[in-house]
């Protein structure tokens, strides 16, 4: 869990469909906002933190760097060292996989279970996790059918668990996108990370040689 130590904490959350933001102090969430907006993230992420106590001023901020859409983990992360710049905040990131396991773990869902992601281009993106928080594998992108061999006999959480239903109904699935505000469930070794991109897979257009 984040350390309740902390100076107040803004936290940005656009790597997936939903968009959202937070202010954590005190071991506590003091304001948050949520949307499921698919695309727009750029137009709809500043009013949101504007809307936040204080604007969301803070001295330092925390960013969710992926894995998820190439675009909304852009804009997240623009807006987190823009704003960093602006009011001399400290910038942190954390992954999405992390943060819906931990509401996941948190809100009953026993581990071990994998998060599965819509990883664009028909793939997955897939991490394990364990109790009380850990991740229990790397990262990986894969075809569905791949991720449900993978899976074994975790539940699965996350926006991509539609592809495995499509594969096996008797699967333990949870449809969820990433909340800011459950970055306070995150221990410092998982919300600590470089604020830089973690896209999961390879960009689509590549350079000529």
């Amino acid at each position: 869990m984040v350390s309740p130590d902390r100076p107040r904490t803004l936290v940005i959350d656009t790597a997936t469909a939903a968009c959202s933001v937070a202010l954590i102090e005190g071991g506590r969430v003091i304001d948050s906002r949520h949307a499921v907006v698919g695309r727009g993230h750029a137009e709809r992420l500043v009013p949101m933190i504007a809307e936040l106590v204080d604007g969301g001023r803070a001295p330092h901020i925390l960013v969710d760097v992926g894995p998820g859409s190439f675009t909304g983990i852009r804009v997240g992360i623009a807006a987190a060292r823009g704003l960093a710049l602006g009011w001399g905040a400290r910038v942190d990131g954390y992954r999405s996989t992390s943060l819906i396991a931990a509401a996941a773990i948190a809100g009953g869902i026993a581990a071990p279970l994998a998060v599965v992601l819509e990883g664009g281009h028909g793939e997955l993106f897939m991490q394990p996790f364990i109790a009380p928080l850990a991740p229990d594998g790397p990262l990986v992108s894969l075809p569905p059918a791949e991720a449900l061999a993978a899976l074994g006999a975790r539940a699965a959480v996350g926006s991509g668990v539609r592809w495995l239903a499509a594969l096996d109904a008797t699967l333990t699935l949870h449809d969820a996108l990433p909340d800011a505000k459950a970055a306070i469930l995150l221990p410092d070794a998982l919300a600590t990370l470089p604020a830089r991109p973690l896209y999961g897979r390879a960009p689509d257009a590549k350079l000529p040689a």
